[in-house]
């Protein structure tokens, strides 16, 4: 009887840890330690390896919009994820990877308000703390380059990080919202005012390699809103997509991914 009751008292208090506590937990559990990076107008959290590794390139596993909306119309006061999706595929992977955080999750900051996490959760703001985190990063691993594997709204600033800098070699998306526009549009959602838009850098994006996991079974991004992605971004160097029978947007990406991660993308002739 006593098992049994330290038992569920264990079961509440794992379920009050803040999700900051969730991922240092994670993070310890799997020779990963938590770091806050100082970038501005956000700092960032970030999980990555408690031994540094020296490898010339760095897998950074980006954040979805994790728990952005309370409601449908309320947003949330907290936008950190609860499932720590990302944060498991990155512990969990046999090369050297970084989870990296999107703003305002785990860690607040006076610049956090709701605005950030959701119409402003693509913004020039997000995207220069995302941006200088990947300069700390490689003046402290010294690292040649990155690949960004961003989930959800994470492959949305994947792609505009990629867009705008010299060193993302690759990028993967899972269940990527490749374009807030049209996602916006084709779910009839209020635009994204204040939000960036990876097709209007096209031009760059034609030249980085990228592939592309699309769940069959997503109604959060539509596997249609790929077919739109691939249609305006028009000839490419290098693009591969995979489409995942049975795999919606939170389910089924563990064990899809590790069945993938260890695969070179496979250029398709264009």
């Amino acid at each position: 009887m006593l098992r049994h009751v330290l038992f569920l008292a264990l079961l509440v208090l794992s379920g009050c840890q803040s999700p900051l506590t969730q991922l240092q937990t994670l993070s310890s559990e799997n020779a990963h330690q938590v770091v806050i990076q100082p970038t501005r107008p956000f700092p960032l959290a970030m999980s990555v390896p408690s031994i540094k590794p020296g490898s010339a390139r760095l897998r950074i596993y980006l954040e979805g919009d994790g728990h952005a909306w309370a409601t449908a119309s309320q947003p949330s006061l907290d936008p950190s994820p609860r499932t720590l999706l990302m944060a498991r595929l990155a512990v969990a992977d046999p090369q050297p990877s970084l989870y990296l955080a999107r703003p305002c999750q785990f860690v607040s900051a006076p610049a956090c308000n709701p605005q950030v996490w959701t119409d402003q959760r693509f913004g020039q703001a997000v995207l220069d703390s995302l941006d200088q985190a990947l300069n700390q990063v490689r003046r402290q691993y010294g690292n040649r380059d990155f690949e960004l594997i961003g989930y959800s709204g994470g492959a949305a600033l994947a792609l505009l990080l990629a867009a705008q800098r010299n060193d993302i070699a690759v990028v993967q998306t899972l269940a990527g919202n490749l374009s807030p526009r049209q996602w916006a549009q084709s779910l009839d959602l209020t635009p994204l005012r204040g939000s960036l838009e990876p097709l209007d850098r096209a031009e760059r994006l034609r030249h980085v390699t990228q592939r592309h996991f699309i769940g069959f079974e997503d109604r959060t991004v539509p596997p249609i809103l790929y077919q739109h992605y691939r249609r305006s971004l028009g000839p490419v160097d290098c693009l591969e997509v995979v489409r995942l029978p049975g795999v919606d947007h939170a389910n089924g990406w563990a064990d899809a991914w590790a069945q993938w991660r260890h695969k070179p993308v496979r250029c398709t002739p264009q």
